[in-house]
């Protein structure tokens, strides 16, 4: 089997930024009880662009960063949690925006951890040679599923996109590592779609189509499988913690983050956060982070990276990476 590297990154926000004493004046809260609790200060949100459109802007420069046209992808696929349409799928939706004519496309469902499995799922196709060139892209307005009258909510989430191009190279993904339990956790985070509405039902179900979610439970859960998935993914690979670099994790909390490093007994300096400037943008945080990394020549060749991240589902995972660009 092939070994899959990244050769280029992208990722596009909105230009509209919100701040924790802008949002105040909308819900009752204040910069000290956001910032305090979460360490987000402001996040962007869209005035109309859609998932889609943020999503091929990331796109295109992470094409340019990896010196490809278009037509070089034969895959696309986007981890979003917020889709343009049910039908057709938002990558579909950004083939046609950015001209990828030769592409396979299909979106995960994965929540905050969707980007990780959209990137698993590429690196599957690379390997077995089904696919050469895979853009990935986690891509999210979750302005437009949020209720901006729950406090415990709207303050965490923003709108952003992260893309990657992946092909076949001798150095790169060294391991992958996803999990999922639809059984204990489902309840702690959800949005529903579309309710069951039709002229054979007597009732409808009277369903929230907003995020919904039980922060406590969701803080306990995300602490332990953060630092179970960082542990997990260098199992078997001759890795230890101390041959990491740095640690890319899905921007949620800086709390989480804090207790991660604690309960690993890791430097913080090691975790690069840009939570602060976005906030939670659920499947896209991970790949906006490694952008803004390799943006500031964080990234330097021969790097070793694992970017880790949980979700709703309740889903998490992680990867392990050697940089290669």
């Amino acid at each position: 089997m092939k070994n899959v590297e990244i050769i280029g990154t992208g990722s596009y926000v909105p230009q509209r930024i919100v701040t924790n004493d802008e949002l105040s004046t909308i819900v009752e809260t204040s910069d000290e009880w956001i910032s305090t609790r979460t360490g987000i200060s402001e996040r962007r949100i869209s005035l109309g662009e859609n998932t889609s459109d943020l999503a091929a802007k990331a796109a295109l420069e992470a094409l340019k960063s990896a010196k490809l046209d278009a037509k070089d992808i034969d895959l696309i696929i986007i981890a979003t949690t917020s889709p343009d349409s049910y039908v057709p799928s938002t990558a579909c939706i950004v083939q046609e925006l950015i001209g990828a004519t030769n592409a396979v496309c299909f979106d995960v469902s994965a929540a905050c951890t969707g980007f990780i499995f959209a990137l698993n799922t590429a690196v599957q196709y690379i390997k077995t040679g089904e696919y050469k060139n895979a853009l990935v892209v986690g891509a999210e307005v979750l302005s437009k599923i949020m209720d901006w009258k729950d406090r415990n909510t709207c303050v965490l989430f923003g709108d952003g996109s992260g893309a990657m191009v992946l092909r076949a190279g001798e150095e790169g993904i060294i391991k992958t590592y996803m999990a999922s339990d639809g059984v204990k956790g489902r309840e702690f985070l959800h949005c529903f779609a579309a309710q069951n509405k039709n002229p054979f039902m007597y009732n409808s179900l009277d369903v929230k189509d907003k995020i919904t979610m039980s922060g406590k439970d969701v803080f306990k859960f995300a602490v332990k499988v953060m630092a179970s998935s960082i542990e997990k993914v260098l199992e078997t690979t001759q890795n230890s913690i101390e041959d990491i670099d740095y640690i890319v994790p899905h921007q949620a909390n800086i709390r989480i983050i804090e207790f991660v490093a604690k309960k690993l007994k890791i430097d913080m300096n090691k975790f690069f956060v840009n939570l602060n400037k976005y906030g939670n943008t659920s499947g896209a945080s991970i790949p906006l982070a490694l952008d803004e990394m390799n943006k500031q020549g964080l990234l330097k060749k021969g790097n070793k990276v694992i970017f880790v991240g949980f979700g709703g589902g309740l889903t998490w995972g992680s990867v392990l990476v050697k940089w290669t660009i």
